[in-house]
């Protein structure tokens, strides 16, 4: 896709104006006007600027410059880098915070980085081809052979995961395959999509929460996302306690089998 057309429809997704983007980089609609008509060429200073403006990803800044004939910004390096050990230890350190509740950390394509330990109570019964390092999330989400037989609210839950893979064609559809055509339930949404997921100690109802590197200027670190469950009431609460064997971090007390 060439430059013009690439700027184009990115401004168009992100439904703004020629003068909107024109205002956000600090340049006039006339001039922004003359680039998408391909009448002028942008320099690599201005196109940064309008990537930016668009609050594009780092990944989509970069082709964009590609797009506009020249090199990319923004470094991918390998998690595995020397540079982004403090990284590392970073979402170490957190996973291990999070305790006893469950938390992960997936890339772009939601293949697994590093999970804690209570994760394997989300994870107890499922194909262990589906599970560990490299394996996908959203997969192990949805598969038959994963935790889709364990969620009481599949149709919503499904939903919840389908939305956010408009950037994995290819995935998509193959988990679209594995959600039977289930009506949502009425009335049970409330102010989130709950997951509640059968487990040996118990239903689950578990919220989540997703955490990314907001000042990241590596393409790597800027696309993983912690996503971490928290338990939606008391019961929940007090099963991952006793999972973990730890005191109950609502009440203080506890838990069975470690008194």
């Amino acid at each position: 896709m060439d430059f013009p057309r690439a700027l184009r429809d990115r401004r168009t997704r992100r439904r703004l104006s020629q003068l909107d983007l024109a205002l956000r980089a600090g340049t006039t609609q006339r001039h922004v006007s003359f680039i998408e008509s391909g009448r002028s060429v942008p320099g690599r200073r201005m196109v940064v600027r309008l990537a930016e403006s668009l609050d594009l990803p780092l990944r989509e800044r970069n082709d964009l410059l590609m797009a506009a004939g020249y090199a990319p910004v923004y470094e991918e390096s390998s998690l595995d880098a020397p540079a982004l050990a403090p990284v590392r230890a970073a979402i170490d350190h957190i996973l291990r915070g999070h305790l006893p509740y469950p938390a992960l950390v997936v890339d772009r394509a939601g293949d697994l980085i590093a999970a804690n330990a209570a994760f394997d109570l989300i994870t107890e019964g499922v194909a262990p081809e589906l599970v560990g390092p490299g394996t996908n999330a959203y997969r192990l989400a949805l598969h038959p052979d994963g935790l889709a037989p364990r969620i009481h609210n599949l149709a919503e839950w499904a939903r919840h995961i389908l939305v956010r893979l408009d950037h994995l064609e290819e995935l998509r559809a193959e988990l679209t395959t594995y959600v039977p055509e289930l009506e949502p339930s009425a009335g049970l949404l409330g102010f989130a999509v709950p997951l509640r997921l059968r487990s040996s100690y118990g239903e689950l109802c578990l919220m989540t929460t997703v955490t990314t590197f907001a000042t990241a200027v590596d393409v790597t670190l800027a696309e993983l996302k912690l996503e971490a469950f928290l338990p939606a009431d008391r019961a929940t609460a007090e099963a991952l306690s006793a999972a973990a064997g730890t005191t109950d971090p609502t009440t203080g007390d506890q838990a069975p089998g470690n008194m």
